[in-house]
């Protein structure tokens, strides 16, 4: 098992970074998003700031989403995802494997750019580590979120739009679990509370959402 796990996700690693273009747009989104907000709004340093982790956690969730359409949508045009399915290997572990390539070139990255872009809101350096780590007790939660809209809608030639409908929705816990962690580190309370709430969804997602997604999928290429 754990050694097709890592042939999947060794896999999917190499195609994602033959497609630099695809793998850069995310990233370009988030950089671009972040950085019109502040040439919108008034330069004034309180106002940026009180809008700042609102903005940076709404252009990370939508960035996240950019990437969904390849998650499963290559694999299934060429053939390659229905022989995944059809082999012995579990379809859990294969649904695993791809989540975690999604996570590692999606959204690891936004992680990292989030506490660099947090500057031009004038966000306390002591806050932005406190950000980017809800950030990344969110990410497996939202990776999984998204992996289950892209296989419920595999078999759809345009389902992008209708996973955005599906999957963001479901992403109103972790926006007011990981701003909340934010607005708390602002004002130098304790933001253990909703850091635990988001380790716990990402414990719940990791367990479960392996086992919903192989089941979309078998759904979606019946």
């Amino acid at each position: 098992m754990n050694s097709a796990f890592v042939v999947i996700l060794r896999r999917d690693l190499q195609i994602a970074f033959r497609r630099v273009s695809e793998l850069a747009n995310p990233l370009l989104f988030f950089v671009i998003v972040a950085s019109l907000f502040p040439l919108a709004l008034s330069p004034d340093a309180a106002q940026l700031r009180s809008v700042g982790t609102g903005v940076l956690w709404v252009a990370a969730l939508l960035s996240s989403l950019l990437a969904l359409e390849g998650l499963f949508r290559a694999d299934a045009d060429d053939g390659s995802l229905e022989q995944l399915m059809l082999s012995p290997v579990p379809a859990t572990i294969t649904a695993l494997a791809k989540v975690t390539a999604h996570w590692l070139v999606t959204v690891v990255p936004l992680v990292v750019l989030m506490p660099m872009l947090g500057l031009l809101f004038y966000l306390p350096l002591e806050a932005l580590p406190v950000m980017a780590f809800a950030l990344l007790l969110a990410t497996p939660t939202l990776s999984v979120l998204v992996a289950l809209g892209a296989a419920l809608t595999v078999s759809l030639r345009r389902g992008g739009s209708i996973v955005g409908l599906l999957v963001l929705p479901l992403t109103a816990p972790l926006l007011i679990f990981g701003t909340r962690a934010a607005d708390l580190s602002l004002h130098g309370e304790s933001a253990a509370g909703p850091l635990y709430l988001l380790a716990a969804l990402a414990v719940f997602a990791v367990a479960l959402g392996p086992l919903a997604i192989a089941a979309a999928l078998k759904v979606g290429l019946d």
